[in-house]
């Protein structure tokens, strides 16, 4: 009998895009799977380089130290990448980014970078129309936009970088078969 691998799914994609329903839902559709919801950090100045840059390296020696489990992450350095090159930060990241990157290519396990859009963009109003801002971020439908661009574009530089990484762009729009359509297209996920 052959072991099927462990998996690393990172989930990635603007605000507003559905990144807490759709991982949600993968976690409840693969067995043994751990959920992480990551944040950046609050320090936006040059020292939160290093600050952020200690963050991920401990996290993907964590993850390379993980066994029998499979790991879901909404969120992940990716979006430190996203975030700094539409200046949101006061530094680059893109050195840390490939490195990490590199290492993150280089682990024993499944690895997919999911990356969530809306080919309708004119649904980021209707889901970002509700939500409160918080201190550190700003909802509005052109940053989202922005950064669906952005996510998208990585998501082709990863492609042709990475070994390892499976990249798969998923649209999640609303329609009336959500569940039913992730099924279809990512089942293969669920089985172990």
């Amino acid at each position: 009998m052959i072991k099927v691998k462990d998996k690393i799914i990172i989930v990635e994609g603007p605000q507003g895009v559905g990144k807490t329903t759709f991982t949600n839902y993968l976690r409840e559709k693969i067995p043994a799977t751990d959920l992480y919801r990551l944040t950046g950090i609050k320090d936006k100045e040059e020292t939160g380089l290093n600050k952020i840059r200690t963050k991920y390296n401990k996290l993907l020696e964590y993850m390379a130290n993980c066994k029998d489990v499979n790991l879901l992450f909404d969120r992940n350095f990716f979006s430190e990448e996203v975030y700094g090159r539409l200046g949101y930060k006061k530094y680059s990241f893109t050195e840390v980014y490939e490195e990490l990157l590199a290492k993150l290519d280089k682990l024993d396990f499944d690895i997919y970078l999911i990356v969530l859009y809306l080919e309708d963009t004119s649904e980021y109003e209707k889901r970002l129309g509700g939500r409160v801002k918080h201190q550190y971020q700003k909802f509005d439908i052109k940053s989202s936009i922005e950064q669906q661009e952005a996510y998208l574009k990585l998501s082709e530089e990863v492609k042709k970088k990475a070994k390892n990484i499976k990249v798969i762009k998923y649209n999640a729009g609303n329609n009336e078969n959500y569940e039913a359509n992730i099924d279809k297209e990512l089942g293969f996920l669920f089985i172990e």
